[in-house]
C-alpha cells in the first residue's frame, strides 16, 4: 500500500531544514554592466571542497515523470552540496526527507515555480529530479572530485505524488 506524497508550496522557510531556495525576487539586485544587466547576487554558496572537491556546473536535461509518480528511493551526496535551476521556466517537482538514522525519513515533496531553483545541503536526502509536463533543462552545480559522494536508499512502501496538473 503506498502513501500520498502532498505537494507543498515552496517557501525559503519551509525548505530551509534541506538547503537553500534559490529566487531572483529574493536575491540581493546588483546593476552591472553600465546598467544594462541585472545581476541577481550570490544565491547561494556550493559546498564542494570536502576531500578536495571542487565545483562543476553542469546542464541536466530532465525528462517529464508520468503521474501519479512513485517516490520509492532517496539519494544523497555526503561530500558536497547540489544547486539546480531550471532554464527553460517549467514547474518541477524537490522531494526531500530527514535523515532517520542513516536512512531517508519521511519524504516532503514542494512544487517548485520554473523561475525558482533549490540548493540541497550537503548530506540531505533527496529524489532525483522530477520535471513536470515537458522536457526541462536545468543548469546544476555540484561537486567533482575523489571520495564517495552517492548513497542511495530505497522505500519500503513507495509514496505517491498525484498529478500537479489535477
Amino acid at each position: 500500500m503506498s502513501a500520498t506524497l502532498k505537494l507543498e508550496a515552496l517557501t525559503a522557510e519551509a525548505f530551509t531544514p534541506f538547503g537553500t531556495m534559490l529566487d531572483t525576487a529574493a536575491a540581493e539586485l546588483r546593476m552591472i554592466n553600465g546598467g544594462t544587466t541585472e545581476r541577481f547576487h550570490a544565491l547561494s554558496m556550493a559546498d564542494t571542497e570536502t576531500e578536495g572537491g571542487r565545483t562543476i556546473l553542469s546542464l541536466f536535461r530532465g525528462q517529464p515523470r508520468a503521474f501519479p509518480y512513485a517516490v520509492d528511493m532517496m539519494e544523497r551526496h555526503p561530500l558536497g552540496s547540489q544547486a539546480f535551476f531550471p532554464v527553460t521556466q517549467g514547474q518541477w517537482i524537490a522531494v526531500v526527507a530527514p535523515d532517520d538514522d542513516g536512512r531517508p525519513g519521511a519524504p516532503r515533496a514542494f512544487l517548485v515555480p520554473g523561475d525558482v531553483g533549490v540548493q540541497y545541503d550537503r548530506n540531505v536526502w533527496h529524489h532525483p529530479l522530477i520535471a513536470v509536463g515537458q522536457v526541462s533543462d536545468f543548469l546544476v552545480m555540484d561537486r567533482e572530485g575523489g571520495g564517495t559522494n552517492l548513497e542511495e536508499a530505497s522505500y519500503d512502501t513507495p509514496y505517491l505524488i498525484a498529478d500537479p496538473a489535477s
